[in-house]
C-alpha cells in the first residue's frame, strides 16, 4: 500500500478493495436498521418467544398449584396500592400482574376454566392459603379502592364468577365454621379433621349440607 504527498491524487485498485465489501449494496448509504426505529427483526422474534414460552410455564404452574385463583383488573391503582394490596394478601396469596393472552394459554393448559374476560390490565391472586380470607382481602380492599375490580376465578377447579367471589368472603373463616359445627352438631373429631383437610368447595358443601339437615329437624320437631 502506498501512501501518496500532499497535493497528490488518490488512486484506488478495484482489486485491492474487493474484499472490502460483501456487494455493490454495501458501498450505498443505508437508513437506520429495523432495531434502531423500533421494527422487528428474525433474531428478536426467536428472543421472545423463549421468554413467552418461560411466562406461560410458570403461570401453568402457579395454577396447579394454587387451591384458588382470583382475576382481577387493576386500571387506575398505584404503585403504593399495589404494594399495599400484595401485603394484605401475604401469608393467603401472591398478587401477580399478568398478561392476557399468556394467561388464558396458561389457564388451558392447566386445565382450568376462568368464568371471566381477559381484558384490560389483568393481575391474579393465586391462592396457597385459606380461600376464604383471601377472598375477603380482595374484597375489602376494592371496597376501600374501587379501581380494584374482581373479575371471576376458580376455587378447587371449579369456575368462580365474581358474584360466587363475594359470597365466599361473606363465609366465616374454616376454624370458626369447624367451631360451631362440632358445638351444634357434636361431630367427632375425625369429621372435623376431614373437614380441615378437604378443599374448601367440599366443604363448603359439607357445612350447607348439615346446615339444611338442622333446618328440617328443626322444621320436624
Amino acid at each position: 500500500m502506498r501512501v501518496h504527498g500532499a497535493g497528490e491524487s488518490l488512486h484506488f485498485e478495484p482489486r485491492a478493495c474487493a474484499g472490502l465489501f460483501s456487494s455493490p449494496q454495501d458501498l450505498t448509504p443505508q437508513g437506520p436498521r429495523p432495531a434502531e426505529t423500533g421494527g422487528t427483526t428474525t433474531g428478536r422474534i426467536a428472543m421472545a418467544r423463549p421468554d413467552k414460552a418461560a411466562a406461560v410455564a410458570e403461570l401453568t404452574e402457579n395454577f396447579r398449584e394454587s387451591n384458588a385463583a382470583v382475576l382481577t383488573e387493576y386500571r387506575g391503582l398505584t404503585v403504593a396500592q399495589l404494594k399495599q394490596l400484595r401485603r394484605s394478601l401475604s401469608g393467603n396469596a401472591t398478587y401477580a400482574v399478568v398478561k392476557n393472552t399468556l394467561t388464558a394459554i396458561a389457564a388451558k393448559e392447566a386445565g382450568i376454566e376462568i368464568d371471566a374476560d381477559f381484558k384490560g390490565p389483568s393481575a391474579i391472586a393465586f391462592v396457597t392459603g385459606d380461600p376464604v380470607e383471601a377472598a375477603k382481602g380482595l374484597r375489602d380492599f376494592a371496597k376501600a379502592n374501587p379501581a380494584l375490580v374482581i373479575k371471576g376465578g376458580v376455587l378447587d377447579g371449579r369456575s368462580l364468577t365474581a358474584a360466587d367471589i363475594t359470597k365466599l368472603a361473606d363465609l366465616e373463616s374454616r376454624e370458626v365454621l369447624l367451631a360451631k359445627l362440632a358445638g351444634a352438631f357434636k361431630q367427632p373429631l375425625y369429621q372435623a379433621a376431614y373437614l380441615f383437610n378437604a378443599p374448601a368447595s367440599q366443604a363448603v358443601r359439607t357445612i350447607d349440607a348439615l346446615r339444611l339437615k338442622q333446618e328440617s329437624e328443626s322444621a320436624a320437631a
